[in-house]
């Protein structure tokens, strides 16, 4: 085996996609916080430690999911499924990243953006991966907070504190996480069947994802506008925010047209998802604001 084929299969067991995700979110929370002042070595220590815990999570998840992997299309080629990576091993890996992750943020952050990262830690990998995920409808509610995480921690680093800035951004993340992974389910509900895991359109049925899915749109756009209207971000940001929500509220809103194809209306919500998050991290790390309380003090 060449070394370049070792190695990715010991990348490809840390979901390099989600990685990713995370790095975009995690990045935006670190640049709304700063203001335009930013840290190099504090936002390198950031970004790079909370991207280690992110690989160890899903390392270990890989780890624990790997029976219900094997019942699924989508999932069924994954290194710890085929016998390419050991348990073991991948678990190995995963407490090796995240020891790294955790001992670059303990060292370079505070205990604040600390405490965050441990607890989307071990709502993923111990509450989430464990027992939610395969024994109830609310799994994907519980994984959202972890999903939630990373803006936090890299707003935390800067501020070190959770203040309401933060707390805008864990309500963001977190309803943003319930459409998007509703519309997964739905395009991929033979697989969530096949390997019996209750997400809401297996247990409740599409209609009732359908209407959970709009609902937690709404409630999303109100959350994205309050960064603005708090004043932590511009009108720029508010422009977009607006923008992105209502055209992914009207794409979710199409799912009640009678000739709908479920699978490919899922799909399209999903992705447009991505493009929404996506924007709304990047407008909120060019246009932050000083909001009025920072002139409290």
């Amino acid at each position: 085996m060449t070394l370049s084929r070792y190695l990715s299969r010991y990348l490809s067991v840390t979901k390099p996609g989600i990685i990713f995700g995370n790095l975009i979110s995690v990045i935006g929370g670190f640049l709304l916080a700063s203001q335009g002042n930013i840290d190099p070595v504090l936002f390198l220590a950031t970004v790079t430690g909370l991207s280690l815990v992110v690989a160890s999570g899903c390392a270990l998840n890989n780890c624990i999911d790997r029976d219900i992997d094997g019942k699924m299309q989508r999932t069924r080629n994954r290194v710890t499924v085929t016998g390419a990576i050991s348990p073991r091993a991948a678990a190995a890996h995963g407490v090796v990243l995240g020891l790294a992750g955790f001992g670059l943020l303990a060292w370079y952050t505070n205990a604040v953006a600390v405490t965050f990262a441990a607890a989307g830690f071990v709502i993923y990998v111990g509450v989430y991966s464990l027992y939610m995920k395969r024994n109830s409808v609310y799994g994907t509610l519980v994984g959202s907070l972890s999903g939630a995480v990373p803006p936090v921690v890299g707003y935390c680093a800067v501020s070190n504190e959770f203040d309401a800035g933060a707390a805008i951004l864990l309500t963001m993340f977190s309803l943003w996480q319930m459409p998007h992974s509703y519309a997964i389910a739905i395009f991929r509900y033979a697989d969530y069947k096949a390997a019996n895991i209750p997400v809401l359109p297996v247990a409740k049925g599409i209609s009732a994802a359908k209407r959970q899915i709009v609902l937690y749109i709404v409630a999303f756009a109100v959350a994205t506008a309050m960064l603005g209207l708090q004043g932590y971000a511009g009108y720029d940001y508010l422009a977009v925010a607006g923008a992105t929500t209502l055209w992914w509220l009207g794409m979710a809103l199409s799912g009640y047209k009678r000739a709908t194809d479920d699978r490919v209306w899922a799909r399209k919500v999903f992705l447009f998802s991505i493009v929404t998050i996506t924007a709304l991290s990047v407008m909120m790390a060019v246009d932050f604001q000083v909001p009025p309380s920072a002139f409290a003090g």
